[in-house]
């Protein structure tokens, strides 16, 4: 790099740390909140009150200083920030429950969840998890999965060979070598590479922080790439990357199978994002004790202890804007009625589609900031989910915490495209992937609430085109026609997940299904997307990665959750963060790094 390029760059962290060191307002991370955990509540009526609590327009808590429209944890981690400043905050959710995709539903005597499966990066001693029991006073607890946290199943269960992925940097190395003797040097290859990219997930928070003039002179000179390895491969994808690392079909499909849990097909991802989710699950996985209600459950008391309140069956139908072009508040369906709920500040949790396509005044969607950022991104892709009840413990029923990533054919990218490319008549019959996972197995806790009961989940993906024609007709009433599509895919889930689990079949209690019309009316996903915008390659890019931010063209409206930064909890979790940090005007991340590295659990000597 020549001299001037070198000032030039030295000049630009100048101001990146100025910029970063911004504190205007009451400090969410001014003291460690944590208190020793209280025993899981089981009664129903209790745990009703706090992630049951209808919207009226008495209930709205008087003074506001900020609404939020969606109860994922994106807005609850966004309002639970907002509360430890001193805000009083009101998150309002259109479902019956509060938790967005980390609620669970009940049927015929079981529990399933619907969104929070397994999550990385969350022991004892790390930042995240520390971040967690901030926003939740330390209340929320986790199991750690086994070992073996994933396993990939290459073809039909029973006649396919499994491989293994292992907990803890070291394990997860020398499993794959174990497991592909020859492949010792594009394994080590594949590692190295993706904790060097991964690291760099730190310059996508820097990015949405300062301004984006800044962003498009770093990366148009080419200084980003050049100190940040993330943005350097951000426009390589997962299959080129993965080879060029290797011929052997079956270790590009292994390096390769976490793809499902963001939603993009390695062909169409960027090698940045994959790096980022394999490096979160290499040192092991973790599940809610209680199940992912528990996250609900643990933030509410937190907003409400600060005058604020969460109420549910709140759908917002517009964002309100005053004759100065500023966001004040929301209007909320009650019945046949609507209510205003005014509040200087508006956050939506709602999604970029939801939010600019739909929420908005019809004259302010067509700003150009608004049609620019919407033109960066696209739908993402949706899903169909089956949900089974078992008559069995796990011991009894041998089933174990290890999630399972099924697929048809070694080509990841080929299988997809054929399936996505077939008639919904034809996809039905020939789905590529499954991922089965049994959550009962994972907590700790279940038998003691479900004794001598279990649990699987299935996701697939499946077309929301192919569901299209019956999205106005009424949830659980939507025809044989709907129900005949639906139950061939489950029907075609089942035996393959039965091949998987041969002695579970007469064990097998109850079956419910979800579409992506499931998604649409549950979580309001527009499309059923079960990520949100697509994470594409162009979405990683620098100077889209800058612009889709919390902060909006329209003074006082903010976005929260995984739009504005990745998919998952963690993701949505670190859009809290920002949209916080916006509104607050101060950098979190540095007040939580400052009182985490004077806690007690970083400094302490005691192995996750």
């Amino acid at each position: 790099m020549n001299e001037k390029a070198t000032l030039a760059s030295g000049e630009a962290l100048k101001v990146l740390r100025r910029l970063l060191r911004g504190r205007s307002s009451p400090n969410p991370f001014s003291a460690d909140c944590r208190r020793p955990p209280a025993p899981l509540v089981t009664d129903k009526d209790v745990r009703k009150k706090v992630i049951k609590q209808a919207f009226s327009a008495a209930k709205v808590p008087e003074n506001l200083d900020a609404v939020v429209i969606g109860s994922g944890i994106g807005g609850l981690a966004a309002a639970v920030l907002l509360s430890k400043a001193g805000k009083r905050v009101l998150v309002l959710e259109q479902h019956g429950k509060a938790g967005g995709c980390c609620h669970t539903f009940s049927k015929k005597g079981f529990e399933f969840d619907v969104g929070i499966h397994y999550i990385g990066q969350i022991g004892e001693r790390s930042l995240m998890r520390f971040l967690v029991d901030q926003l939740t006073e330390g209340q929320l607890q986790w199991s750690k999965m086994p070992s073996v946290f994933d396993a990939v199943v290459l073809g039909e269960p029973g006649n396919a060979k499994t491989y293994c992925l292992y907990s803890g940097n070291k394990e997860y190395v020398e499993g794959l070598k174990k497991q592909f003797p020859d492949e010792a040097v594009a394994i080590e290859k594949f590692v190295r590479l993706v904790k060097r990219v991964a690291q760099g997930i730190t310059h996508m928070a820097i990015l949405k922080m300062v301004p984006v003039p800044l962003v498009k002179f770093l990366s148009r000179t080419g200084l980003l790439a050049w100190f940040s390895p993330f943005f350097k491969m951000t426009s390589q994808s997962l299959t080129d990357v993965v080879s060029e690392l290797t011929t052997n079909e079956e270790l590009r499909a292994v390096f390769s199978y976490i793809f499902p849990t963001y939603g993009m097909l390695p062909a169409s991802t960027s090698f940045s994002l994959h790096a980022i989710l394999v490096d979160h699950y290499m040192k092991g996985a973790w599940y809610p004790r209680g199940g992912p209600s528990e996250i609900a459950f643990h933030t509410i008391p937190v907003i409400k202890q600060a005058g604020g309140a969460v109420l549910t069956k709140a759908a917002v139908q517009s964002i309100l804007v005053n004759a100065d072009g500023k966001a004040c508040g929301v209007s909320v369906q009650k019945d046949q009625d609507l209510v205003n709920v005014f509040a200087p500040i508006v956050i939506s949790d709602a999604g970029i589609f939801n939010t600019y396509e739909r929420l908005l005044p019809a004259e302010i969607r067509t700003l150009p900031d608004i049609q620019a950022q919407l033109r960066m991104v696209d739908h993402g892709l949706s899903g169909l989910s089956v949900f089974i009840g078992l008559n069995g413990s796990k011991e009894e029923l041998g089933l174990e915490g290890t999630n399972y990533f099924i697929y048809s054919h070694q080509n990841l990218d080929e299988a997809m495209n054929c399936f996505f490319t077939a008639s919904k008549e034809e996809a039905a019959e020939n789905i590529p992937v499954l991922f089965v996972t049994s959550p009962s197995s994972k907590d700790p806790t279940w038998q003691e609430r479900y004794p001598g009961k279990s649990t699987l989940c299935i996701l697939a993906f499946a077309q929301y085109e192919w569901f299209e024609e019956w999205k106005e007709e009424t949830v659980q009433k939507r025809g044989t026609k709907y129900e005949s599509l639906k139950n061939a895919m489950v029907e075609s889930i089942l035996k393959t997940v039965l091949k998987l689990y041969p002695h579970l079949e007469d064990k097998i209690e109850c079956i419910s299904s979800g579409s992506p019309l499931t998604n649409q009316h549950y979580i309001a996903s527009p499309k059923g997307e079960l990520y949100g915008a697509a994470h594409s390659i162009s979405r990683l890019q620098a100077e889209a990665t800058a612009t889709l931010r919390p902060q909006t063209c329209v003074p006082n409206l903010y976005l929260t959750g995984q739009d504005i930064f990745l998919c998952g909890f963690m993701g949505a979790l670190q859009g809290a963060v920002l949209c916080a940090s916006a509104v607050l005007q101060r950098n979190l991340y540095s007040d939580m790094l400052r009182l985490w590295r004077n806690s007690p659990a970083k400094n302490s000597k005691k192995k996750d």
